[in-house]
């Protein structure tokens, strides 16, 4: 059982609010020295299956400088400054309309993005300028829209990959199955999948519609109060 301290130095980084990336690799080294491997031996294998896996992890290190000159001039302005034009737009609308279109992408497979490459540059701009062309954000309110949009990626992408056969998440569910000895078909998978993915959608709907509704009372509050 103590092999498994790793998993509680994990949960301890992220209630202390730790880098995330500082508290894996601490519960991987607390892991191994637990496993009685040495601390050199656990440093070659760092190292050894980041450069197994460098074709996942180079793309992630590399939008990095991309995002980063692309925000110099004026990406998130200009996603905000086009959101703000349209009359009927709100950010809980948004980030329902990116929640649908995150599903739709996932489902077939299609990677549109994530958090680095598309939520802080485009998704959450676009959702804060919808909200500040009709009240003024708190910083208090900006953190709960970021939220959302964070919240958007995470259930768009997950609950919608299990739907179409030739996606892998249904081929892993189903050599889960397999190996477990149980008979399940690949179309029960996605039958039962989309159910779920519809109702994610709904819960989205009905998290962005408080969404807006806090918002204005937010922004009513601080009308209120200044003079």
């Amino acid at each position: 059982m103590i092999k498994l301290v790793g998993i509680l130095v994990i949960g301890l980084g992220f209630l202390l609010r730790w880098n995330p990336l500082l508290a894996v690799m601490l519960a991987g080294i607390a892991t191994g020295l637990a496993a009685g491997m040495p601390f050199q031996e656990i440093m070659r294998l760092f190292g050894r299956f980041f450069v197994d896996n460098r074709f996942i992890t180079l793309p992630i290190v590399l939008m990095i400088p991309l995002v980063a000159v692309l925000e110099k001039y004026g990406l998130r302005e200009c996603a905000a400054s086009i959101i703000g034009r349209l009359r009927n737009a709100t950010a809980g609308r948004v980030l329902l309309g990116y929640h649908v279109l995150r599903g739709a992408t996932s489902m077939v497979g299609l990677g549109i993005g994530n958090h680095a490459s598309m939520v802080r540059p485009i998704v959450v701009p676009m959702a804060e300028g919808a909200a500040a062309a009709r009240l003024p954000l708190t910083p208090a309110a900006r953190a709960d829209l970021r939220a959302h949009a964070a919240a958007a990626e995470n259930l768009g992408n997950f609950f919608a990959d299990d739907i179409i056969v030739a996606v892998g998440p249904v081929l892993l569910i189903k050599g889960f199955f397999d190996a477990a000895g149980v008979a399940v078909g690949m179309w029960s998978i996605a039958l039962w999948g989309a159910p779920t993915a519809l109702f994610v959608v709904f819960v989205g709907w009905w998290r962005y519609t408080l969404l807006d509704r806090r918002l204005a009372r937010g922004a009513r509050a601080v009308a209120e109060v200044q003079p």
